[in-house]
């Protein structure tokens, strides 16, 4: 076997492509975030702050239900077919509520945006479509676009809607998945042979262990209090910033950009320190107290502009930290052979947080005040942090897939065995079926024990 360092043109190009596609879905929960509880008050019955909530969470509500039924439906009806029903539900959702006059209406279409949960479909096709020793570095392409999404939706969405409205954000998601569908359709490859993933997709004879692994519940709580503190906070931070500063709303960019670029150049050597040094934990741990500080600042300082500063700021250097390694650590603690099923777990957990806080978050705020929001977030934080401090310590580890010729099982699991003994191995496990091998190797070799450890892999699979 001889081992391609680069990714192939055809790789590449469904990587960014699919990638881009997996940020619409995303930018369709986010691009609204900064603006919407004050814009709603344009829609009849959109100045109940409860409404709001729930036209908030509508759109994760229904992708938790749907995320991964469509990946499970994709191995048996294409994986392109649901792609392709899930961006025309987008696309049908987002003109309801484009042409929407009511609350009730605006709901209504964010459910049916959200009901086209295609991202364990697309996960699941960039598998297809990727050898195995490209397939992690692909996949983190995908991941990158929820923090990526996240922080141009601050900064766009009320550009945008003072350019066009909220009818036109809309209009412009509509328009954008449309051309999504046709990207899909034309751009992204068609695989030769569609096949079921442990890597990437979700088995459901795997979901039990999961469900049951309490380090993967603690990394599976903290996703999803991560993003029911972002909905709940960001339908109260819109009026905060308006009331507490000379911003209107079309310009509350001003505030969030510099605030993105300062926790950008903070998170960066965090992220650094905690993978190159072994010291994910630790960091991990201290951006999960410093969300708790955010949120208890917030409750604090909510009246008062510099305190609305500050708070923002704490909290995007500790969000940016933690979007960033949870994936990392769901990759290192779960078992090599449940990944996809862990991390479809982890995304349901996501999407169910995000629907949650909306709802809390409109429901606190409507009947006890803006302080009771972030008492709710710092909560969340509280539990997440007394959590974390019990976590394991997660090994040192990059995971590498390697492609297996035809071998029995038997072969197969005598080869990963031998390959486990090496020095530096921490997991090797083979998939006979899927004619993979996937091996977690420690990162904190010298290049040439790394070296020596990949030859002698390729050797012992040549030999087989």
């Amino acid at each position: 076997m001889i081992l391609t360092e680069k990714m192939s043109q055809q790789e590449r190009l469904a990587s960014m492509s699919l990638a881009s596609i997996y940020g619409l879905r995303m930018l369709g929960m986010f691009l609204i975030l900064p603006i919407f509880s004050i814009y709603a008050s344009q829609y009849n019955g959109g100045t109940d702050i409860q409404l709001v909530g729930m036209a908030l969470g509508a759109y994760p509500l229904t992708q938790a239900l749907f995320q991964l039924p469509y990946g499970i439906a994709s191995d048996k009806f294409g994986r392109k077919n649901m792609i392709y029903i899930g961006l025309l539900m987008l696309v049908l959702g987002s003109v309801v509520v484009a042409l929407a006059d009511n609350i009730y209406f605006v709901i209504l279409g964010r459910a049916i945006q959200g009901a086209g949960a295609v991202s364990a479909a697309v996960t699941a096709l960039l598998a297809d479509l990727t050898r195995e020793e490209h397939r992690t570095k692909a996949m983190a392409m995908i991941g990158s676009t929820i923090g990526v999404t996240f922080a141009i939706s601050l900064v766009l969405g009320p550009a945008i809607a003072h350019w066009v409205g909220m009818s036109g954000i809309f209009w412009l998601t509509a328009v954008l998945a449309s051309l999504a569908i046709l990207v899909v359709k034309f751009v992204v490859p068609n695989p030769l042979i569609s096949s079921f993933h442990s890597d990437a997709s979700t088995a459901p004879a795997k979901l039990k262990d999961v469900l049951k692994n309490g380090q993967l519940l603690r990394l599976n709580y903290g996703i999803f209090a991560l993003h029911a503190a972002q909905m709940a906070m960001f339908i109260v931070v819109p009026f905060a910033i308006q009331k507490t500063s000379s911003l209107d709303v079309n310009h509350h960019w001003q505030l969030y950009l510099p605030i993105l670029i300062g926790s950008f150049i903070l998170m960066i050597p965090a992220i650094i320190v905690g993978e190159k040094k072994s010291k994910l934990k630790q960091v991990f741990i201290g951006a999960v107290a410093l969300m708790l500080v955010a949120q208890l600042s917030f409750a604090g300082l909510i009246t008062n502009f510099w305190g609305v500063v500050f708070s923002l700021f704490a909290y995007f250097v500790a969000f940016n930290t933690l979007e960033a390694s949870l994936p990392s650590l769901i990759s290192k603690l779960a078992p090599a052979a449940a990944k996809g099923t862990a991390m479809g777990v982890y995304n349901t957990s996501q999407s169910l947080g995000a629907a949650v806080g909306s709802l809390v978050g409109g429901f606190l705020s409507h009947h006890y005040g803006f302080s009771a929001v972030f008492v709710f977030c710092a909560v969340l934080m509280g539990i997440w942090l007394l959590a974390s401090l019990s976590m394991k310590t997660p090994p040192a580890v990059r995971t590498k897939m390697y492609h297996l010729d035809n071998l029995d099982e038997l072969k197969a699991n005598l080869l990963a065995t031998n390959i486990a003994k090496l020095a530096g191995v921490y997991e090797a496990v083979a998939i006979a079926k899927e004619n993979m091998l996937i091996v977690k190797v420690s990162n904190q070799l010298t290049a040439e024990n790394q070296a020596t450890i990949e030859q002698t892999i390729l050797e012992l699979i040549g030999s087989k």
